[in-house]
């Protein structure tokens, strides 16, 4: 995949397919076929590393325990939705470095 070689990966998976007659949810190989052949943008690899981009979700996904979880499960606390949504904003602030540059403007506009 890293090097551009979905096709191949596809025909590798191609054997391996369920039957038609077996459920989706019991059809691991198709469903992984059909995740990535409905991405073909998403497995552009070679362009995102050429724009310097991260090509795993390996970071994003970690993230999630750190900015999300580490705050909003807390043992006892409890949020609205309205209220974790913004919770959620200023971790997300916080956890991109922005915190400063956010409530400057705020300032500024005040």
């Amino acid at each position: 995949m890293k090097a551009g070689a979905c096709e191949a990966v596809l025909d590798a998976l191609a054997p391996h397919l369920e039957p038609p007659t077996v459920a989706d949810k019991d059809a691991p190989v198709r469903a992984c076929q059909r995740y990535i052949r409905n991405r073909p943008v998403q497995f552009d690899h070679a362009g995102a590393l050429a724009a310097g981009l991260p090509i795993g979700s390996g970071k994003i996904e970690s993230t999630h325990r750190y900015v999300i979880q580490e705050r909003m499960k807390i043992p006892g606390a409890w949020w609205k939705i309205e209220n974790a949504d913004k919770m959620l904003a200023l971790r997300t602030l916080r956890a991109n470095e922005n915190w400063d540059a956010h409530w400057d403007s705020h300032k500024k506009a005040a």
